[in-house]
Order: C-alpha cells, then structure tokens, then sequence
C-alpha cells in the first residue's frame, strides 16, 4: 500500500543522484561542525543544504537537474581521482615507489627493493635509471 504510494508519487520526478548525495553529506559534516563550534545563527545553513537536496529529489523539471548533477561530477571527477591516487600511493607506500617522468610528468609505479632501474615510460618511452 505505502510502497505502491511512494513509486506513484515519484513517478515522472527527478529522485536521488551524486549531487544529491554530495549535498547530504556537506549537510551532515556542516551541522557536526557547527555543533561542535557553537554558531547559532549559522545551524539554519544545513538545513537549507537538506530542503535544496529534497527539492531537486521532488522536481519534475528533470533536464535541469541532470544538467546540474552533470556539471557537478564535471568538478568532482578530477578531484575524486586526485583523492583516490593519494589514497593508492598511501596504501602502496610500503611496496611500490612513485617517480615522475622527466618527459612528460607522467606519474609511474615501480616495484621497492629492485635497486637500481632503468624505467622506461609507457606514455612517452623516455628512459631514465632510478634506484628502488
């Protein structure tokens, strides 16, 4: 009965994505802060995050929240692939080395321990020696 209500009512509405998503954490660590700090008059800005997020959930104008959520993951795609290779080099710190190009700065992975190498890069195929 609910169930049947609820898909009813989203029919032809835009519902959740990243932007969304995005907006509900920012919400979440905002009002944490917030908190913690002790503004007053500033708690209102997460609520106003969670009614933005909801909105664009319930809008029926569907081209303009894909365009919105587009242009977010526009801004977001380079910097999440920033985070995950500092979270890559982190978690590889202990058996793997990084060294750049002096060609084209292109960033490259060679096993720890192989003393010194001659790293052919994949990119440009300029040869450089390194020690592992």
């Amino acid at each position: 009965m609910i169930r049947n209500f609820l898909r009813k009512f989203m029919l032809g509405r835009y519902g959740p994505d990243h932007l969304g998503t995005a907006m509900m954490l920012a919400a979440l660590v905002l009002s944490l802060i917030l908190q913690v700090a002790g503004f007053g008059i500033l708690i209102v800005i997460p609520y106003v995050l969670l009614a933005l997020m909801i909105f664009r959930m319930l809008s029926r104008n569907i081209n303009a929240r894909r365009r919105e959520n587009d242009r977010f993951l526009r801004f977001w795609g380079p910097v999440r692939s920033k985070i995950k290779s500092r979270f890559a080099r982190l978690r590889d710190r202990k058996t793997h080395r990084y060294f750049t190009c002096p060609g084209c700065r292109n960033t490259l992975r060679v096993p720890r321990g192989r003393g010194s190498l001659q790293i052919t890069c994949p990119r440009c195929g300029e040869r450089f020696v390194r020690k592992t």
